[in-house]
């Protein structure tokens, strides 16, 4: 018998390009494995039973896990596992939407020596934070890579707690992997289904055709369950923002982007926009990331922000223009709306340039052609990789727009060498509070998003990436089977 998971979508990619779709990751999950694993707490042993660092935070010893082999019968060894790094590192994987070689920022040029089950990783600099990468670094089995390099993503082989039996039309039957290292998965047979309509999805789950569904849409939260259903509500690490030009234009003014961001009514946005599903955003990561900071951000304080705009030039106001995509956030259309009113009062209004083509939007966000602002997310449950990527100035990364702050720069270098984790948690507190003060972005909400499971699991609570693990999933009934 089987067991459905029904998704929104089932992208089948390329495992060793950066993604930041919990459908896609859902599926990486359940084939692959990695390094190592991501809790709450920290990280934890996986593929590798120990790792060390050197105090130079370049050098990074793996003992892999002895007597893994890979679904098509090979054995996983130091090798293999340095040979699915290098394909990360490669110029032409990384990519995800808008910015390719994600990965090659952190490795490459590293030399990689492996001996047996011993894998020894010099990086070209140093990256304290490199475990933030390797949660990503699905282990590929090599033969694999040369379909995979033709274009050929139903080439699935890693060591995961399942195997993939088959890809169908909207669906990807997954068996469990009778030698999988960790703990068995308790659901034998999965089925990954296709349904993008979220009404659809839950029906699914209500009469048996599902046990899980993903991304259900606040509105059908609001409304009660179906008989023996069970929402699952959850916060994710991604941040909704908008992304401030700050190389040219008003948004260079350190204090015009200050008064944006006092100005502006966090809690009421949200209920204006997406109501009961998302928790303001304090600062430029998530509550969920490492060395996040605990202070609320100031505001809303109308008078300091008019006060702020005047010092800057612009006592009676000035327009800005806003580039929106009308998908990815799906709300950016009317979360546009709800700001231009939140700014009328500064005197502040907003141009509005809207965008359908969302990979070609995210081409020009990437390419730094953005007019004063843009609707945008960030992802990575990384607080070293957004600062690297997105707001050092020395870096000038795909989604950097411009911001500088030599005290931010300062407290990065420091952290990119504190190997230390309680001392390099504080350096990126301190770095939370100067973005505070300074903002590089306006930062709005982190959303919330809900799951839907047939029957009650009341010890079941989602992994802190917001990412379905198939092989944490609880025994969830199978298709057909009473709730």
């Amino acid at each position: 018998m089987t067991t459905t998971i029904a998704l929104p979508r089932l992208p089948l990619g390329d495992p060793h390009d950066c993604t930041d779709a919990n459908d896609e990751l859902t599926l990486y999950q359940a084939f692959y494995d990695t390094l190592v694993r991501r809790t709450d707490t920290g990280y934890v042993p996986h593929l590798a039973e120990t790792w060390s660092v050197e105090p130079d935070a370049r050098t990074w010893t793996f003992i892999i896990r002895p007597g893994v082999r890979f679904h098509d019968g090979s054995p996983c060894d130091a090798a293999v596992v340095a040979a699915s790094l290098d394909r990360m590192a490669r110029e032409d994987k990384g990519y995800t939407l808008g910015s390719p070689a994600v990965w090659r920022q952190y490795l490459g040029g590293a030399r990689l020596h492996a001996e047996g089950q011993i894998l020894t990783v010099h990086l070209a600099r140093p990256m304290a934070d490199l475990l933030d990468v390797l949660v990503q670094g699905f282990i590929v089995a090599p033969s694999a890579f040369p379909r995979l390099d033709a274009g050929d993503r139903t080439a699935i082989c890693g060591t995961g707690a399942y195997i993939c039996e088959s890809i169908g039309e909207g669906e990807v039957i997954a068996r469990r992997n009778p030698d999988w290292f960790g703990t068995p998965a308790k659901n034998a047979t999965l089925r990954f289904r296709l349904e993008a309509d979220p009404v659809r999805r839950l029906a699914m789950v209500a009469d048996g055709r599902a046990a899980l569904a993903n991304s259900i849409p606040q509105p059908l939260v609001n409304a009660r369950p179906p008989a023996g259903v069970q929402f699952k509500r959850f916060t994710i690490p991604v941040c909704i923002i908008y992304l401030l030009n700050a190389a040219k234009g008003p948004l260079a003014d350190a204090r015009v982007r200050r008064a944006l961001s006092l100005a502006i009514d966090r809690t009421r946005i949200i209920r204006e926009v997406v109501p009961d599903a998302a928790t303001p955003l304090n600062g430029f990561v998530s509550p969920l990331h490492f060395g996040a900071g605990r202070a609320p951000v100031e505001g809303p304080d109308l008078a300091r922000a008019q006060a702020l705009l005047a010092e800057a030039g612009h006592a009676d106001g000035l327009t800005l223009a806003v580039d929106c995509p009308t998908r990815l956030p799906d709300e950016a259309e009317r979360l546009t709306a709800i700001l231009g009113s939140e700014l009328a009062p500064l005197g502040v209004r907003l141009d509005v340039h809207y965008h359908t083509d969302r990979e070609a939007y995210a081409h020009m966000v990437r390419r730094k052609e953005i007019r004063d602002l843009c609707v945008f997310d960030s992802s990575p449950l990384s607080t070293f990789r957004i600062l690297y990527e997105k707001i050092d100035s020395r870096v000038a990364g795909a989604w950097w727009e411009g911001y500088r702050n030599p005290a931010v720069e300062r407290l990065i270098d420091a952290a990119r060498t504190e190997t230390d984790d309680r001392r390099r948690q504080h350096i990126l507190e301190e770095a939370y509070a100067e973005l505070q003060r300074d903002p590089p972005w306006l930062t709005l909400y982190n959303p919330i998003r809900t799951i839907a499971l047939r029957g009650a699991h009341p010890g079941f609570i989602m992994p802190e990436d917001g990412v379905i693990d198939p092989a944490t999933l609880p025994l969830l009934p199978e298709d057909g089977a009473p709730a």
